[in-house]
């Protein structure tokens, strides 16, 4: 590449980020509305409500199911444009309504039968709802032009039909109108007399317009009994104060691993600067551009990417060392480390792009933010190593920064002894674990429950409270508990600080709708609380049966995937294995985190536990794919020989391991120093989760897959 080339390559790409970079402050800093809004927030971002509702009604159809989520969905665009309503199973509808200012009241309104009337021309109501019997779309040829026109036809009762015969005999020629919700939603002029029980309404001008109509009337018919089987209230100044300590801690975390990876790598370090920075801003600009609703988790999963996409940089690094190490020119170095690392970079994302997968497919509501979000960053950070970085570099070297000194040479270091102390390594894995189910089961002994399961399990709820000062465990205990404990007439109440804040989570039993507005005006009248930062969730024990058969069901299928994919890349069975008894030992410490610490059991463990899974197994197949290519260069192989090329391949890939870990950590640390209650819940678990999976990668997985390799299958080492 000539210099000139290298000069306009480096001012386009830092053109593109800065234009980009100004895209995403726009973005990030936008409150309008329309084409001017910014990205999309979910409830706990934005504030509001979201509905689940159980359909009493046994064996409901799929018209049925259709017409009252249509009903449902007309009802809630009067308080949110940007409101949804769906299905979910067989007979639930969840309805959520993000930016609303009075959830309490939704709640209260939100459920009740439509009200559908058939008014005379004086606007008096002769027929509603109950006296229709069906209603359907159709097509029917004009009998004056012979056009073909779409229509609804009507099935009245008998006791509709006898009304609406009397009262179309006595209106001929005259507007009949249809109201729904005080709404004119037809207003057809009466032909002639209908007595029979049949009517067509015509005059539409699609048959869209003809099925809505039909549906509108039929849900005037429908008595599908609701109750409300889970709901959500978030104040919107949670949203807030979540994105602007995320943002913060975004910031810190860039410019130390900026400052990490230029003092570790030198120009490279540079390079990998300038694409890291163009991951951030391309993350941003991909959620406004397909509008991707963004959670608190999602928050944690952009910045939890923003130190994995160090790793394909990392590794790409390690490579250009070790050629320039072997003698090579820088130029040569970079070409070839980029091919040596493309493997590991490939496999490794892949891997975790499956967990991803599996936890937007099994995940819901901000779980499957958080998946989405993964998704994005992971691809976007393999986009951004493997061409971003590879043209910076490219146009580095060719403007003159062509001496090996500034790029590093991989010192040769004598391999460590990692399989011969693989029985230390797992003792220590095995005494973490067994205290974990220690702590398991002595917590169920004294009737605490073996994990500290949240309300998403247990059902209940749990009222997050922004007091305004600080409180101690003992003035919770004497100055406030006793309030709401003669409120609710229960002594089932517990409280839990939130470390770094004013915020308390008290616990109680299920409440309705009016002891939850009792419990905010008691907060407000007694504490001076402000009852917007007040956010409260009710879940049902029918909701906690599914949401854990749903973690479960998604590691084990995240699992068996990935176990497949590796099998088939390696060629060897014994490398899945290893692998997936890498990540359930990860899987069990964090079991053992959740248990000795007592950390609560939530939607976000299941994020957590997926995370965890598709870090760790990155790790360990740049790990497996070093053994691999180091395997090739033997020409025999037996148990001596097999030792040396797992210790030697730890040992020439430990920097990358570490060095991942630590940008991955300080990011996370980040965010528990800086993050809400919610982004703490999450980031604690994970940080353990990172030391276990590098701890697991380097003196787990490798030692396991040894051990398998000299004792099964057909080419095993003796």
């Amino acid at each position: 590449m000539k210099r000139s080339k290298g000069v306009a390559i480096l001012l386009v790409i830092l053109l593109a980020l800065a234009g980009v970079s100004y895209y995403a402050s726009i973005i990030l800093s936008s409150t309008g509305k329309g084409e001017g809004k910014n990205i999309n927030l979910g409830l706990d971002l934005a504030g509001g409500v979201s509905i689940t509702y159980q359909v009493e009604t046994e064996n409901p159809t799929d018209e049925q199911m259709s017409d009252t989520i249509y009903k449902l969905q007309k009802r809630v665009e009067s308080y949110s444009t940007e409101a949804s309503v769906y299905q979910e199973g067989d007979d639930r509808i969840t309805v959520e309504i993000p930016g609303v200012t009075d959830a309490n009241q939704i709640l209260e309104e939100l459920g009740k039968p439509g009200s559908l009337e058939f008014q005379d021309p004086n606007g008096e109501v002769y027929m509603t709802g109950e006296q229709v019997a069906n209603a359907q779309a159709a097509t029917q040829d004009d009998p004056t032009t012979g056009n073909k026109e779409y229509v609804v036809q009507l099935t009245l009762t008998d006791e509709g039909a006898a009304v609406f015969g009397e009262i179309t005999a006595a209106n001929v020629g005259k507007v009949c109108p249809i109201v729904y919700d005080d709404e004119t939603i037809s207003a057809p002029t009466v032909q002639q007399a209908i007595t029979g029980g049949q009517a067509v309404i015509t005059g539409m001008d699609t048959f869209e317009e003809a099925e809505q109509l039909a549906s509108s009337i039929r849900i005037g018919s429908l008595s599908l009994e609701l109750s409300e089987l889970q709901s959500q209230i978030v104040g919107a100044q949670l949203g807030s104060e979540a994105i602007s300590t995320a943002l913060k801690a975004a910031a810190i975390g860039l410019v130390l691993i900026a400052v990490f990876m230029i003092a570790f790598y030198w120009v490279s370090g540079i390079a990998a600067t300038i694409a890291l920075a163009a991951y951030s801003t391309l993350v941003v600009a991909v959620l406004y551009l397909f509008e991707i609703t963004l959670t608190l988790p999602g928050i944690a999963g952009i910045i939890l990417g923003i130190g994995m996409a160090v790793d394909a940089n990392v590794i790409i690094f390690a490579r250009i060392r070790e050629e320039i190490a072997l003698g090579k020119t820088v130029g040569n170095a970079i070409k070839e480390g980029f091919q040596k690392a493309m493997s590991a970079i490939l496999d490794g994302n892949i891997t975790t792009f499956i967990a991803a997968c599996v936890l937007a497919w099994r995940g819901s509501g901000s779980v499957k933010g958080f998946a989405y979000t993964l998704m994005i960053s992971i691809i976007l950070s393999m986009f951004t190593a493997l061409v971003v970085t590879r043209l910076v570099m490219n146009a580095l070297y060719a403007i003159g920064l062509k001496n090996p000194k500034l790029y590093g040479a991989q010192k040769q270091r004598k391999p460590i002894a990692f399989i011969q102390k693989k029985p230390v390594f797992f003792a220590l894995s095995i005494l973490v674990i067994a205290a974990g189910f220690v702590g398991m089961g002595v917590n169920k002994a004294n009737g605490n429950g073996a994990l500290n399961l949240s309300l998403e399990f247990v059902g209940g709820t749990s009222t997050t409270v922004d007091m305004g000062k600080e409180y101690t465990l003992e003035q919770i205990d004497t100055e406030i508990i006793p309030y709401i404990e003669d409120l609710l007439s229960s002594a089932e109440v517990s409280a839990q600080k939130v470390e770094g804040s004013t915020q308390i989570v008290f616990k109680t039993r299920s409440l309705d709708l009016t002891e939850r507005e009792e419990l905010n005006n008691l907060f407000e009248t007694q504490f001076g609380v402000d009852t917007s930062t007040v956010s409260s969730t009710n879940i049902s024990s029918t909701i906690s049966s599914e949401m854990a058969a749903d973690a479960v069901w998604a590691v084990v299928i995240a699992s068996i995937l990935m176990l497949i994919y590796i099998w088939f890349r390696f060629n060897d069975i014994r490398f899945a294995t290893s692998a997936i008894a890498a990540l359930t030992h990860d899987v069990l410490v964090i079991l053992t985190a959740y248990a000795l610490l007592r950390l609560s059991v939530g939607t976000t463990f299941i994020a957590v536990m997926l995370t965890i899974i598709g870090y760790s197994i990155n790790d360990t197949i740049v790990i497996f794919d070093r053994v691999r290519e180091n395997l090739k260069l033997r020409k025999s192989l037996n148990r001596e020989s097999l030792t040396e090329v797992c210790n030697k391949s730890i040992t020439q890939t430990i920097s990358r391991s570490l060095n991942t870990s630590i940008t991955t950590f300080i990011m996370v640390l980040l965010l528990y120093i800086f993050g809400v209650a919610s982004i703490k819940e999450f980031a604690l678990p994970l940080m353990v989760g990172i030391i276990s999976g590098t701890y697991s990668s380097i003196c787990i997985a490798t030692e396991l897959w040894f051990v398998f390799k000299c004792h099964f299958g057909k080419s095993k080492v003796s």
